[in-house]
């Protein structure tokens, strides 16, 4: 017999979680794993994104609005949530950009953030954490701040000197970064939309992106089949109705087409307590022997 296996994702703010790696938690908690997110802030200062949800009572209650999005889009995908309880730094823009706000979860410091990710990972006991890469997927406050936290949490949850109070040590056996939107991905899409004389919808978002040229790119050393539960990450996503346009151009190529292209979803693995070959096909890759009893 072994251990059931328990999956831990960190992201920054609600609806993170169904925009990435959404497809690989619905498959895991299919097989029988334990997941569970990690939402460092509410979201509080996240713009509405989708014009029908633009309206003063949705503005009005935007973190009541976010929380209720986060309770449908977790039951969709059939996985445990928890709120760490910061409060969402928004994302500055001009220049010079303005200063983040006070109190806001990108200005705390480091060890006092990591503390409820420390709590949740020596009770939750998760044997690999998903989380972003130093620059946060792209440049968010909120989202490098999650990197840092994330690393420190998986550093220090295993020390029993660190965080007294805050449970029993824990070590997690693996760290991944998600790999969300790799550049051959668009390109595979492109070549099937193509061979099928469909328009592209993704090509301006494509170009605006290399003409930035501001996007690190991590090897991928971890794909995880999961076609088969697009439909489900989509419909987790669009729960999040203030963050997406059901209409936009996101939505626009069918997933039976995604998942021909590119039926994976990407990882890089940056730290592995346990023996493991790289390329993998399984997050668990290595853990599975570890666990068992």
């Amino acid at each position: 017999m072994s251990e059931r296996l328990r999956l831990m994702a960190v992201h920054a703010h609600p609806d993170d979680e169904s925009s990435k790696g959404a497809a690989t938690m619905a498959r895991y908690v299919a097989e029988g794993a334990d997941v569970l997110v990690v939402t460092m802030t509410g979201g509080e200062r996240g713009d509405i994104l989708n014009p029908a949800m633009e309206r003063p009572d949705v503005r009005e209650n935007i973190a009541e609005v976010r929380r209720r999005e986060m309770d449908r889009a977790r039951e969709i995908l059939g996985i445990r949530q928890e709120f760490a309880g910061f409060v969402d730094s928004g994302l500055p823009e001009g220049d010079p950009l303005p200063p983040l706000p006070e109190g806001c979860f990108a200005l705390t410091p480091v060890e006092e953030a990591a503390a409820p990710l420390v709590e949740s990972i020596r009770r939750f006991r998760p044997h690999v954490i998903l989380t972003y890469d130093e620059n946060g997927g792209y440049p968010h406050p909120d989202h490098i701040m999650t990197h840092k936290v994330s690393m420190h949490a998986f550093d220090t949850a295993g020390d029993p000197d660190a965080y007294p109070g805050t449970g029993d040590p824990w070590q997690p056996l693996k760290l991944y970064y998600f790999v969300s939107f790799p550049p051959e991905r668009f390109e595979a899409i492109a070549a099937l939309l193509e061979e099928k004389g469909l328009e592209n919808p993704y090509q301006e978002w494509i170009d605006r992106i290399k003409d930035r040229g501001d996007r690190p790119t991590w090897e991928i050393t971890t794909r995880v089949e999961c076609g088969e539960y697009f439909d489900l990450a989509e419909k987790a996503l669009k729960a999040h109705e203030t963050q997406v346009d059901p209409n936009g151009f996101w939505f626009a190529v069918p997933n039976d087409l995604l998942a021909q292209a590119w039926p994976t979803e990407d990882y890089h693995l940056v730290r592995s307590l346990v023996d493991t070959e790289v390329p993998e096909t399984d997050l668990f890759a290595g853990v599975r022997d570890a666990v068992r009893v």
